[in-house]
């Protein structure tokens, strides 16, 4: 999991570096109160008063001296960090750290922003001590949140606002077990100080046949590992691995449409097969049934710079036990090396049930 925030940093710093100056910053400070949402009924007993916490974060704004930045509309990227008081003595308190994005819509007066990160909590899951926090197994968990704010800048001096929501989600992805989960559904009002007294001006160089882009399909294999545990407490941890191959092809500079297959080979069904088959003799398990899976998915890629988003749906054609269903999605982040080879960091999920964050290396070819 240290991995995944060291690689967003070396991420986010890269392209700092890159900027020659030709951008400049600003700070926000969030207060956020709300509740925690009933994604599942297992944690009813967690649902107590109305967490609040803050939200500090560092921003640098682009004006279009690169070309994504023109395409999606100026954003800003950077860092922030959070401090949530869950309002429960099970819970305990969770400290977060993120690399985030910032998009804006109708004229910048609305804001989104996407950051993915680490989170660390006081008082997760333990046999004896804390035995009715079903919702977080380890101290350090995979965590994102989502503002969705109107904003306002520079309103007196270098001062300015945002109001609007915020979403908090944390989760160690069955890491380790348990892991329920938490989302917290919050209001946040912000206060904004620009670092910098000047702006460069907005640049505005696209040619009017920007939109117009073709590339040939483009074949991908990638190689995905990681460790996860199944849903039995203390079942034990263990390696997975997965084979990717698809195709792709680009629909414009933004976008490409995914098609293609997984192997999984899953060690945790090992156990979990195994533990059923003595557990409940009375279900239909032999305990001889194979643990790896395939899948076929559909999927798209959001291209943002060296940075992409990609978002499958799949389905296993082989399922030999049956574990959460035969559909998953995988939602991730890949960086782009160079034209070829990119690194990726994913979360494979079944509906709201997280089976695995995957650390993969690919090549696009």
């Amino acid at each position: 999991m240290r991995l995944l925030i060291l690689s967003l940093f070396c991420v986010f710093w890269s392209a700092c570096i890159a900027q020659e100056k030709q951008h400049t910053s600003y700070v926000d400070l969030h207060y956020f109160k709300g509740n925690i949402a009933l994604h599942n009924n297992d944690i009813l007993h967690l649902i107590q008063g109305h967490p609040e916490g803050v939200i500090l974060g560092w921003n640098r704004k682009t004006y279009g001296f690169s070309a994504w930045e023109q395409r999606y509309n100026y954003p800003d990227y950077g860092l922030s960090l959070a401090y949530q008081n869950l309002k429960n003595n099970v819970l305990g308190n969770v400290i977060s750290a993120y690399a985030h994005y910032n998009f804006y819509f109708f004229k910048r007066k609305l804001m989104f922003r996407i950051g993915q990160g680490l989170a660390y909590t006081n008082h997760p899951y333990d046999k004896v001590d804390n035995f009715r926090n079903n919702a977080f197994g380890s101290h350090v968990m995979s965590s994102t949140y989502a503002l969705l704010n109107y904003k306002k800048e520079r309103v007196f001096h270098n001062f300015g606002f945002q109001v609007g929501l915020a979403l908090l989600h944390y989760s160690n992805a069955n890491v380790k077990a348990p892991n329920t989960s938490i989302n917290s559904v919050t209001l946040n009002l912000g206060i904004i100080y620009h670092l910098d007294e000047d702006e460069p001006e907005y640049q505005y160089t696209l040619p009017d046949d920007d939109r117009r882009y073709t590339q040939p399909v483009k074949y991908n294999m990638v190689f995905r590992s990681g460790i996860n545990e199944s849903d039995i407490v203390g079942s034990g941890q263990f390696p997975f691995y997965v084979i990717s191959g698809y195709a792709d092809k680009r629909v414009n500079r933004k976008s490409a449409l995914q098609l293609g297959a997984d192997v999984f080979f899953s060690n945790f069904l090992k156990e979990l097969i195994y533990y059923r088959a003595v557990a409940f003799p009375e279900e239909d398990v032999s305990g001889d049934e194979d643990f790896k899976r395939v899948g076929i998915f559909a999927g798209h890629e959001l291209f943002v710079n060296k940075i992409s988003f990609v978002t499958q749906l799949g389905y296993y054609l082989y399922y030999p036990f049956d574990f959460e269903g035969r559909s998953y999605f995988r939602l991730g982040l890949k960086r782009y090396f160079n034209k070829s080879w990119f690194g990726a960091i994913s979360l494979k999920s079944h509906g709201a049930k997280a089976e695995a964050v995957e650390f993969g290396i690919g090549i696009r070819i």
